[in-house]
């Protein structure tokens, strides 16, 4: 029998801004060069530069990383950033995905006191769609839970596979934290998911965001799946790094976690297949411990 090789991934891996955080967008930029991402996903926030089209096209320019994705700023942190208005903040991250050439807009759906915004989101996620190349794509969020308090935070509802969205976001995280099962998911999603946040937990009432490989989620499995369904989109790294005690030590943890990506994705599905070997060589052991946000 002929030996088979690991197939070249189609999906591009790319780093999430939020992933260096709280170093700034700028290094952001810089670690996915260095370390050999694909491109990078801009979290829109209170980071100046991460709202600012022109600098965010010097920064793609200066260190050859393109910006596949934009990160519409719907956190609550981000209430203000670009403007108060939900569906402007829409417009604008459109806006700023076609001048930088990016695939996706990432969006949340609606927190649920936005009632106005909420009664009209999936209609008018389709509208802006249908006007533009670039992909709306709605990301799964969960239940805010307290103690043995579940409050429903997102309207329609944090489970996006419930409407009818031209596209999904999978933020294995996320999935984690509302107690789904990541797979079952993505086969409810379809041909309609189109953007991947590759990130571990241990389904805890918090958002772990843990490198892959580090939790309990089904990350190795969702990866392989991705590249035998034809899968499109990108994968983007989104996670916590906020307790590395170094730039090194956060420059290791995504380093590891793009080496698990490739690794998974390149795998070439069947039995008896061996495993292929990490794309990148000189990336670091594949887990070294618990590491907990």
């Amino acid at each position: 029998m002929a030996e088979q090789k690991a197939r070249v991934p189609d999906a591009k891996v790319a780093l999430s801004t939020a992933s260096v955080y709280p170093e700034s967008t700028a290094t952001a930029f810089e670690v996915a060069a260095r370390l050999g991402y694909d491109g990078v996903e801009v979290m829109v926030w209170n980071d100046p530069v991460s709202q600012d089209v022109e600098a965010l096209r010097r920064l793609s320019d200066h260190y050859g990383v393109p910006v596949l994705a934009v990160h519409a700023p719907c956190l609550l942190i981000t209430q203000r950033v670009w403007s108060t208005d939900p569906w402007t903040k829409l417009q604008r991250a459109r806006a700023a995905a076609e001048r930088l050439g990016a695939a996706t807009v990432v969006v949340h759906p609606p927190f649920r006191w936005q009632r106005q915004y909420a009664r009209d989101f999936v209609r008018g996620v389709q509208r802006m769609a249908d006007e533009t190349d670039v992909r709306f794509a709605v990301e799964n969020m969960y239940p805010w839970r307290y103690r043995d308090r579940e409050a429903l935070a997102y309207a329609p509802d944090w489970d996006v596979t419930k409407e009818d969205y031209p596209h999904f976001t999978l933020d294995l995280s996320h999935a984690a934290t509302s107690r789904s099962d990541a797979l079952a998911m993505a086969d409810r999603m379809g041909g309609r998911l189109g953007h991947v946040h590759l990130a571990d937990s241990f389904g805890s009432a918090k958002d772990e965001h843990l490198v892959p490989g580090r939790g309990d989620q089904p990350c190795a499995a969702f990866l392989e799946r991705l590249t035998s369904s034809g899968f499109d989109g990108h994968v983007v790294v989104e996670v916590n790094t906020r307790r590395a005690m170094s730039s090194a030590e956060r420059e290791a943890d995504l380093a590891e976690a793009l080496a698990f990506a490739r690794r998974h994705l390149a795998r070439v599905p069947g039995p008896g297949v061996p495993e292929p070997g990490t794309v990148d060589p000189g990336a670091p052991a594949p887990h070294r411990g618990v590491h907990r946000p």
